[in-house]
């Protein structure tokens, strides 16, 4: 396939046909999930997502698609390893692996996968640039290409109650989020989801990076919009699910080779 065949992918493809989205042996699909996980995990403890034990990623099981497999609390971002990862059933059972479940993962992950059964995975920190923008109570604006990923694509959750610790706030966050790709919890943080773990990671770096990139412009002025006809078109671009796939591909390559201990 050359270049420009793939570009032609990227900008017109709706995420069929999606490079490695044939389909596997389970036991195959359930493995280069988890190797995948694990990557991104490291690529989030590279880029300063992590605070304490607040944060989580998780990938649905492909046999059994009410299980999700989540990092256990207390492990560092910076050392997840594919072994470390726990199979968590929708009742909050963890029916594989060895570690603590963090209730607010489980709150939070189990309720958006029972929303949405087309995500295969979402991911959740408290990065600084994402809960510094979800202070605001808005919406990102389309100011940017990248933000424009995120057009019409992404909810707002108002009035923070606490920790995520009951399963009525985790459908609350479900409910909220529709069918878009990402949700900004007000007073808390980000979430994104995705088909992939490679599209749910990715949609989050590049929107926390938004935010970062929103905060910046205006505490310089005010920022020039991007039109809605524009904004809508480049969404298009930028915004699939194939598109979220390809962008985490060259972050994966160089942190699982930089990083092969993840594979344990």
């Amino acid at each position: 396939m050359s270049d420009n065949q793939v570009s032609d992918i990227v900008m017109n493809n709706d995420g069929k046909g999606m490079p490695g989205a044939e389909a596997l042996p389970v036991e195959e699909e359930r493995l280069q999930r988890k190797q995948k996980l694990a990557a991104a995990f490291r690529l989030f403890g590279r880029f300063g997502f992590d605070e304490g034990v607040a944060g989580h990623i998780t990938v649905r099981d492909p046999e059994k698609l009410d299980h999700f497999w989540v990092n256990p609390m207390g492990v560092s971002f910076k050392q997840m390893r594919v072994s470390d990862l726990l199979l968590v059933d929708h009742e909050g059972n963890v029916v594989e692996g060895e570690g603590l479940l963090n209730g607010a993962a489980f709150t939070i992950h189990s309720r958006v996968h029972a929303a949405r059964p087309d995500v295969v995975a979402a991911a959740h920190a408290h990065s600084v640039y994402g809960k510094s923008w979800s202070s605001l109570g808005r919406l990102l604006d389309p100011i940017t290409q990248d933000s424009c990923a995120f057009y019409e694509d992404h909810a707002l959750l108002g009035e923070f109650t606490g920790v995520v610790l009951d399963l009525d706030e985790g459908k609350r966050i479900g409910d909220a989020l529709g069918d878009k790709k990402a949700i900004i919890l007000q007073n808390h943080g980000l979430l994104t989801v995705g088909q992939s773990v490679e599209a749910a990671a990715w949609w989050y770096i590049t929107m926390e990076r938004s935010c970062q990139a929103q905060l910046m412009a205006e505490a310089a002025g005010t920022p020039k919009l991007i039109s809605p006809e524009h904004a809508k078109q480049t969404h298009g671009t930028v915004g699939s699910e194939l598109a979220g796939w390809f962008s985490f591909k060259p972050l994966y390559d160089v942190i699982s080779k930089e990083q092969p201990d993840l594979f344990d």
